[in-house]
């Protein structure tokens, strides 16, 4: 269970009522980062962890670095649809699956909030409900910063809880 928190300290989300906060959230955080020519096949809600790892950096000094995210895409009915993780790469039930990189991408309207992103994607697997995905768009971000405590031992792992709105367009 996590709790994420806003700007004041007041409790924003927490895995408890996750689905309803996210959908909550859309009336602030309006997306700039919209796909070119592209129809929404799908909407998602995620849940999950943005996972660091405690690396030296070139002056030997150490430091959290983003290695991958761990999620479970939610559709609107609550049903679990999609994993996200490493890649970043998302797997339908039905063993579709694609894989992405960022193409643009803007500040959450979520202090303290991984960016919201729009990614280019490609098909890597079977056909199915990702097979056709041309584009993902990650909107309505909230908490997957780094661990806020510094890091002192080299590999070691912190997780930050998230959640977000994906958005799945052919």
């Amino acid at each position: 269970m996590f709790t994420i928190f806003d700007r004041a300290g007041g409790v924003l989300c927490s895995t408890a009522v996750i689905a309803a906060c996210v959908a909550s959230t859309v009336a602030f955080a309006a997306s700039p980062i919209d796909p070119p020519q592209a129809e929404r096949a799908l909407e998602t809600t995620a849940s999950g962890v943005q996972v660091y790892s405690c690396e030296y950096d070139a002056q030997h000094r150490l430091g959290w670095v983003f290695k991958n995210p761990q999620a479970t895409l939610y559709d609107a009915s609550g049903h679990a649809v999609i994993r996200h993780s490493a890649g970043p790469s998302w797997e339908a039930d039905d063993g579709s699956r694609i894989v992405g990189h960022v193409i643009a991408q803007t500040p959450s309207e979520a202090s303290a909030s991984v960016p919201q992103l729009l990614l280019e994607a490609r098909s890597t697997a079977a056909n199915g409900t990702l097979s056709a995905i041309r584009y993902v768009q990650r909107v309505n971000t909230v908490g997957g910063v780094m661990p806020a405590a510094p890091c002192s031992t080299e590999h070691e792992i912190g997780n930050s809880p998230y959640i977000a709105n994906y958005i799945f367009y052919k």
